[in-house]
């Protein structure tokens, strides 16, 4: 009886297993800020907490795309138990060439996960990798249109698009110019693949003299925001963007998934595979929130009046 006493109190000692979690983003931690925070509270809120029950590794790549293979072959030999992938299909490829074990997170960045061949499909998935896709190339006609529609003069509208997310490609050759076909718009492409083309790019658009701006996603545009936003105001060019967070730094719309909805989702995943499911039966989720802001501060320091039925559809103004 001593024994199996002692025995028993031995094994309620016994600490608890902590899961290990690899956060791969393909931006800087400073702009990865809000998604990574919303993550982890979402994951607080289903009990997980970070130095308690889980521990995260977390790993940013800067927006430098050569660096992802580098940083998905250091966590694999980690061998954690989730890899959340923030970043598109750009950051995922490497990932996915890494392992073939551990369960991928995507977070919803990128191509449609089935075209790109990351999933089977989006009901099952098949392998090791399921999450979330937010329909970005998708939605980049809505945006041409509620940029219209919030300043109906423009007829002109420069593109900025990240070269290194295969995503856009799609969005600049297919979805856009249709769109801007059925608003009677010129769209006018620039790819950047990399930081230091930035200025020449704007010296470009600067040249060619639009009255609209959209902006694409992809990690090398969305690490470096703030000189973008600031063209954008320099420039008094109504702008519309594919990130929320350019909107916080000065940009004049955005219209996506809901963000904060989508990292609660990413909790959920890391939730389910903990408790025992495979990547492989979790259908990769859609969005069904949307969220449409318009930054009136950003309107009145370019001139630009937004019409009351536009401002109505706003799920959030900033003033």
């Amino acid at each position: 009886m001593i024994l199996l006493a002692a025995a028993g109190v031995a094994q309620s000692q016994q600490p608890k297993k902590i899961s290990r979690i690899a956060y791969l983003s393909a931006r800087d931690q400073a702009s990865d800020s809000p998604r990574g925070q919303a993550i982890r509270l979402a994951l607080r809120e289903l009990g997980y907490i970070e130095d308690q029950n889980i521990a995260i590794e977390y790993r940013y790549a800067n927006g430098k795309s050569d660096r992802f293979p580098e940083l998905a072959a250091e966590l694999v030999r980690l061998k954690v138990d989730i890899i959340v992938a923030a970043g598109g299909d750009v950051l995922l490829r490497p990932v996915i060439s890494a392992t073939k074990t551990i369960p991928i997170i995507m977070t919803g960045g990128g191509a449609d996960p089935v075209r790109a061949g990351f999933v089977k499909s989006l009901a099952r998935p098949g392998g090791n990798v399921t999450g979330l896709t937010n329909l970005i190339e998708e939605l980049s006609g809505k945006r041409l249109e509620l940029l219209k529609e919030a300043v109906p003069s423009i007829d002109r509208v420069a593109v900025i698009d990240d070269a290194t997310a295969s995503a856009n490609e799609i969005e600049l050759t297919e979805i856009l110019p249709a769109a801007a076909r059925a608003l009677g718009l010129t769209i006018l492409p620039w790819k950047v693949r990399r930081a230091s083309e930035l200025d020449k790019v704007f010296a470009g658009i600067t040249k060619q003299r639009p009255n609209g701006l959209i902006v694409s996603t992809g990690a090398t545009l969305n690490t470096n925001r703030k000189p973008i936003v600031d063209f954008a105001l320099k420039n008094r060019l109504p702008s519309i963007y594919g990130r929320r967070e350019y909107v916080a730094e000065g940009g004049l719309l955005y219209y996506g998934a809901d963000l904060t909805d989508s990292y609660k989702r990413v909790a959920y995943y890391v939730d389910r595979i903990l408790k025992g499911a495979k990547p492989a039966d979790l259908p990769v989720e859609q969005p069904t929130k949307f969220e449409f802001v318009v930054n009136l501060k950003t309107a009145n320091q370019i001139g630009a009046t937004i019409p009351p039925n536009v401002l109505v559809r706003a799920n959030r103004v900033i003033k």
